[in-house]
């Protein structure tokens, strides 16, 4: 039986072959689609939505009005808004559901996905690929040794902490400026 640290060990190595297999040029257009709407709408369903949810206060922490889908005070979707999704698949129901009508208001979407080519991806207007094995495909051959979604979802919350960070860095917003839009009656 393997320690932690040799468990640690192993998941870093996979989280750094999916950093490196991003796409810089993929980001940069998220990042512009970002900072160019006028709201900014985030989704994803089990662990991925936790890693999207996470994402909206970040963006709020920044400065931008950002929403998660599905809570009580999540105003409606527009024109220039942006929806982004997160979804290893692409495919779950739920989510494209929400990709077809945002898209149908005139809303743009943004989508972070193991498959680009999936029902949302063909919906999206831009998309970054994780280069992780989606659950659907685990076993056999797999590029991971973890459960389920596991490398998606942990590879999607590095992804979305370095957009926060190229986002301060292109609006020249230092960490601790930040502070000031962090919970304060905790």
């Amino acid at each position: 039986m393997m320690q932690i640290t040799e468990y640690t060990r192993i998941m870093l190595t996979e989280l750094h072959g999916t950093a490196n297999l991003l796409s810089d040029e993929a980001a940069d257009e998220f990042a512009d689609r970002i900072v160019s709407a006028k709201r900014i709408f985030t989704a994803g369903a089990g662990r991925s939505g936790l890693m999207m949810r996470a994402f909206a206060m970040r963006l709020m922490h920044l400065g931008l009005n950002a929403y998660v889908v599905g809570e009580s005070v999540t105003p409606g979707i527009g024109r220039d808004d942006l929806l982004i999704i997160g979804s290893g698949s692409g495919e779950t129901k739920s989510l494209l559901s929400m990709a077809q009508k945002a898209k149908s208001i005139g809303a743009d979407i943004a989508l972070v996905t193991v498959n680009p080519e999936s029902t949302i991806g063909q919906l999206s207007d831009a998309t970054v690929r994780i280069a992780a094995s989606p659950k659907e495909q685990q076993g056999g051959g797999s590029a991971t040794v973890q459960p389920m979604g596991s490398l998606f979802e942990q590879s999607l919350l590095l992804l979305t902490d370095a957009l926060v960070l190229k986002l301060m860095d292109r609006q020249g917003i230092e960490a601790a400026a930040m502070f000031s839009k962090h919970a304060n009656l905790e």
